[in-house]
């Protein structure tokens, strides 16, 4: 019972947010439809969109394989006294330690996973369902529960 309160306050104060935000967009912009931004671009302008995120994924792959090099190089050296490093020695390395330190799934960590995404996904609708439905229409009230204790003789 006390989760069901918890997670009715949460969702409440998502739902809150959420409004208040959306209403500062709406001020700032009164004619903003997240659904139609994308369906608005023609094909030109997404494929230009999709070219310049490959451009970018690309340039910050480059600029961290090249700032483990240079870390690699200015502090390596001078505290252990080992070689220096090439950039594609460093992405050796970055990839080595990725497959040494990396988080592998176990059966436990796996099913908290699965179920920590499944709330997230659940949350979400939940957001989307409530910002969906109009303020005029009524939430409807959860049922009350039944208390299992038996009335006393006499009380009516």
């Amino acid at each position: 019972m006390m989760m069901d309160e918890i997670r009715d306050e949460i969702r409440e104060e998502i739902r809150k947010e959420f409004q208040k935000d959306w209403e500062k967009e709406l001020k700032r912009n009164p004619g903003c439809d997240p659904e139609s931004w994308w369906e608005e671009r023609w094909l030109g302008m997404k494929f230009f969109l999709g070219f310049l995120m490959g451009l970018g994924i690309l340039a910050l792959l480059f600029l961290f394989g090249w700032v483990v090099m240079l870390l690699w190089n200015w502090l390596m050296p001078g505290i252990f006294g080992l070689t220096t490093l090439s950039y594609w020695q460093a992405w050796g390395l970055l990839i080595l330690s990725s497959l040494l330190f990396k988080d592998m799934p176990s059966g436990r960590d796996d099913s908290c996973r699965k179920t920590d995404r499944k709330r997230r996904k659940e949350l979400r609708k939940l957001v989307e369902e409530e910002t969906i439905r109009p303020e005029s229409a009524p939430a409807t009230p959860a049922p009350a529960a039944e208390s299992s204790a038996p009335e006393a003789p006499g009380e009516d």
